[in-house]
């Protein structure tokens, strides 16, 4: 059984990557527009930089989300500081910088915002980066009213992460169907519970997990009736990019 949060103590809409499409994602702009439309929980993606500095990028290269290219964890965060992470998005985030964990935690935390942090290491650095990052949020969120929650897609990271701060609750990522071996995988990693991809979730794997005692949440919902569907199941809680359509100003 869970060892963590058994019972979802947080809210039950999630903004992804901070304010989904209509900022750049996994910046400040996007936590501040997010948590402008009423948000109080957002879902980001963190990884090492090469001198070992938590930020927030997605892919494991810059080309995508800045004017730069190349592997973020082979360049510095001096380096990283120097490319524009919002011009990609529209003119009126030009300079928008990839931010630390460390300005992430300093603006959540000060603004009552809970976080699902989810690990993304650069190909090849799992562990490490499971490890550092739990580290660190076990450090900045010390006092803090509810810890974050630790997801990825990566067990390597989440037993890493388990044996750093083994008092912060994790969640499992899943792509695909949950698998059949989804209850061994949870209690192996000490998972409270597992995040699905909501084009592989039924009913029955909703039931499955809660009647396990495990918590439910579900990326990626931009759908208002799929939202609603999927809490009348007992989800406990849903990732979305819609953050006007399905929004905590809008209960659903």
């Amino acid at each position: 059984m869970p060892t963590t949060c058994p019972n979802w103590p947080y809210p039950r809409l999630i903004a992804h990557r901070g304010a989904g499409r209509q900022a750049p994602e996994n910046t400040l702009a996007s936590m501040r527009l997010g948590a402008g439309h009423g948000f109080l929980m957002m879902e980001y993606d963190v990884k090492l930089s090469r001198d070992g500095v938590a930020v927030l990028l997605h892919d494991d290269t810059m080309d995508r989300t800045s004017n730069g290219s190349g592997r973020a964890s082979d360049q510095t965060f001096a380096e990283l500081t120097r490319f524009d992470f919002g011009a990609w998005h529209s003119p009126s985030y030009a300079g928008e910088p990839i931010p630390s964990l460390h300005a992430i935690a300093a603006y959540t935390i000060a603004n009552g915002i809970h976080s699902n942090i989810e690990i993304k290491p650069t190909t090849g650095s799992e562990a490490e980066t499971g490890r550092q990052v739990a580290l660190l949020a076990q450090a900045l969120w010390r006092d803090a009213s509810l810890p974050p929650l630790l997801s990825s897609f990566s067990e390597t990271a989440l037993l890493a992460a388990q044996q750093a701060a083994p008092e912060l609750p994790r969640a499992l990522l899943l792509e695909k169907a949950l698998p059949a071996d989804w209850q061994e995988r949870l209690q192996r990693l000490q998972c409270c519970g597992a995040n699905l991809n909501d084009k592989h979730t039924d009913r029955s794997s909703v039931e499955q997990l809660r009647n396990a005692g495990y918590t439910v949440v579900v990326w990626t919902v931009n759908d208002v009736d799929r939202a609603r569907e999927l809490l009348e199941w007992g989800c406990d809680a849903i990732v979305t990019d819609e953050i006007e359509a399905i929004s905590p100003r809008h209960p659903i």
